[in-house]
Order: C-alpha cells, then sequence, then structure tokens
C-alpha cells in the first residue's frame, strides 16, 4: 500500500493529493513533486494526519505559505502539511488582541488589525507568508518582528494534545524561535495589539509596501532574503554582495537581483539546483572579500 492509498481515506476529496509539483506552492516557484500534499482544514484533521504519519512512519514536511523555502527538485518524500486552510481569524479590539490560525495571511492579519484600530502589525502586511511559518522563524521587517507583537502560540503535539505557549517561553531570536528544535505543529497564535487610528495604521502599510516596490524584485518568484544577517558587528549581507559586485549573477535561470542584491530571484525557468550553485558562489565571493561566511536564510526542504 502506498503513502497516498493510507492518507487519503482519512481526509475529504480534495484534501489529499499524490505528485503534488512543490513549484506551485513556494514563492520560488521551483520543486519536484510532493509524494502527498495534504490541506486539513483544522486541527481534528491535523491531529488524524499526523498521527498516522508517526504510526507508519511516513517522513512528514510542514510548510506555511512556502515563502521562505526552496523545494527540492527531486521533490519531497513521505507526506508534506500545509496549514494554509487552517486561517480563522476571531477579533477582540476591546481586548487588543487578535487570534489567528497558523494557515492565515501576514497580509490579510495585518488588514483585520488595520481595519480595528490595532496598530503593531504594519510591518507584516509586505511579507507574503502565513501566520506559522512566520512565528517559526521570527519574520520581520522594517524594525518590526514576531516577537514584538505575538502573546501566545498554541502547537499541536505528537499525542494529539495541544498545548499552550506564553510569550515568555516563544524563546525568540533573530530568525529563530523554539519552534525549530521542537517536534510540535504551530496551529494558532495570539497577537497583542496597541490601539491606533486606522488611517494612520493604513498611511505606514501603504508607506511600508511602497518602500518594498521600489527596493525589492517583487515581479520576480523568490524566497525573500536569501542570506541572514551576519553575527559580525555593523555588516549586512547584501551591501556585502553588492560591493563584490555580483548583482546580475547568473546560473541556470537563478540570478542576484540587480535591483537588491539580497535575493536571489527565479527568472523562469530556474531549479533549485541553479539557486544552490548560486549561494555557493555568493557565498564563497563574499568569504573572500571579507572573511565571512553567510547563513543562508532559505531552508532546503527534501533532496536525496
Amino acid at each position: 500500500m502506498t503513502v497516498y492509498d493510507t492518507i487519503s481515506p482519512l481526509l475529504p476529496q480534495g484534501l489529499v493529493l499524490a505528485d503534488e509539483p512543490m513549484s506551485r506552492h513556494t514563492s520560488f516557484k521551483i520543486g519536484g513533486p510532493a509524494e502527498v500534499y495534504v490541506t486539513p482544514e483544522d486541527t481534528y484533521q491535523l491531529t488524524i494526519i499526523w498521527q498516522a504519519c508517526l504510526q507508519q512512519g511516513f517522513p512528514i514536511t510542514v510548510l506555511g505559505g512556502g515563502c521562505n523555502v526552496l523545494a527540492a527538485d527531486e521533490g519531497i518524500k513521505g507526506v508534506v502539511i500545509t496549514t494554509n486552510r487552517m486561517n480563522q481569524i476571531e477579533d477582540d479590539t476591546d481586548a487588543q488582541c487578535i487570534k489567528a490560525g497558523s494557515g492565515t495571511k501576514l497580509a490579510r492579519l495585518a488588514e483585520t488589525a488595520c481595519k480595528s484600530g490595532l496598530a503593531g502589525l504594519e510591518f507584516a502586511h509586505g511579507i507574503p507568508g502565513t501566520v506559522g511559518g512566520a512565528i517559526f522563524m521570527n519574520a520581520g521587517a522594517y524594525d518590526g518582528n514576531m516577537q514584538a507583537v505575538c502573546e501566545s502560540v498554541e502547537v499541536l503535539q505528537p499525542d494529539g494534545n495541544l498545548l499552550l505557549h506564553g510569550r515568555s517561553e516563544l524563546c525568540f531570536g533573530y530568525r529563530a524561535s523554539r519552534f525549530q528544535s521542537e517536534n510540535v505543529i504551530i496551529t494558532s497564535a495570539i497577537f497583542k495589539l496597541a490601539k491606533g487610528n486606522p488611517d494612520e495604521i493604513r498611511t505606514k502599510i501603504n508607506n511600508l509596501n511602497s518602500r518594498r516596490r521600489e527596493k525589492q524584485p517583487l515581479c520576480y518568484p523568490s524566497a525573500g532574503s536569501a542570506f541572514k544577517r551576519p553575527a559580525e558587528e555593523g555588516f549586512y549581507a547584501s551591501k556585502m554582495i553588492d560591493k563584490c559586485g555580483l548583482k546580475g549573477l547568473t546560473v541556470g535561470g537563478a540570478q542576484v537581483s540587480k535591483k537588491h542584491a539580497g535575493f536571489i530571484i527565479n527568472t523562469g525557468n530556474a531549479t533549485a539546483a541553479d539557486v544552490i550553485a548560486l549561494m555557493e558562489a555568493v557565498k564563497d565571493k563574499v568569504h573572500k572579500a571579507y572573511g565571512i561566511w553567510l547563513e543562508p536564510e532559505v531552508q532546503l526542504l527534501g533532496g536525496k
């Protein structure tokens, strides 16, 4: 019996797909087939699928919006579980809180906050990811991040029980959280915000999005910033890459953006192998120039 034959009867028709191209589900538009691709609609369905995978020993990959990942050309073995359908939002304006499912798009979350006159999520409007993925990596931009606004996180444990972690337990760091080293799945989060003027919040969102459009290569598929900020004080990945003259450097269909050196873009037919080779070339050249090894921010999924 195949992985698909085992998993497909557990959820309604259409929620379990076989040999689903990951290029359809990542912002890079790159990636071979997931052996099985599952989109549970709620925590109950998520629990059923996860426990079945654990019992059968199937490899599991949990995916949010697919915006900070590179799926391998060979595809992903086992079961890819995406939380995209788990996107319910509960807005408690009086308490200045919003609860959002892990599959909630950050833009929708920020829109909800804006309409309710709650400030603090303006930075997240232009980040093309979901709540779960953003918390997992403590996503941030323009001096804002998840750490500043996340009040608590609910996770599903392997035994099927839900556990709530408060703010002090989240262990946020630069592009890091406790969940990167734990065998749990983020199911929802509560955000504690400040009261604000909806018009002023909207203006800030618009201004930040204008800055993004002006500086970032948003018209090409990418995974956002390709490299993390170096630990060495005063050094920035994009500036070092730019000063090394690497804008426009190309391997196959992958290219260091001519608009923003911190981005590697898919010019139309890039493979994961192209992106990996280009990132290695950039790392080598930056190391030779500065003595600093850049650390990828993009996570590789699947492969041999």
